[in-house]
């Protein structure tokens, strides 16, 4: 089984920790319905609710499979209360590489950052790479 993943900062083609999606099948870029943005955590981001925002946030879609999301658990500290994994909506149905055969995904596990962002700077959509 696999589960359609949002990614958005580090884990993303080009950051410091895409190597733990190796082997893992990229769907495409993506975007989150408005109501998230970003902040800085210094050498990753943080994707927070943001109920006045009208954008969303960039990223890409990757479908992992169970083993990789319980790695993913583990690199993003859920565990310590840094990050909690939940379902994102994103803002167009993605249908992934396979456009013809593939279902359209409207909503994906992502990564929500849990701690307090007082003195962080706001990234807004998306963390550069």
């Amino acid at each position: 089984m696999t589960t359609p993943l949002f990614v958005y900062g580090t884990l993303k083609r080009g950051g410091s920790n895409h190597h733990h999606l190796s082997g893992q099948n990229f769907l495409g870029p993506a975007r989150t319905a408005p109501g998230f943005t970003l902040f800085s955590l210094g050498a990753y981001p943080g994707l927070v609710a943001a109920p006045t925002d009208t954008r969303g946030v960039t990223g890409e879609l990757w479908c992992v499979d169970a083993a990789c999301l319980a790695r993913l658990d583990v690199l993003e500290g859920l565990a310590e209360g840094l990050y909690r994994r939940a379902p994102i909506a994103l803002s167009q149905a993605c249908a992934g590489t396979h456009a013809a055969t593939s279902p359209a995904i409207s909503t994906a596990e992502t990564y929500f950052f849990l701690r307090d962002l007082s003195g962080r700077a706001h990234l807004g959509t998306t963390w550069p790479i």
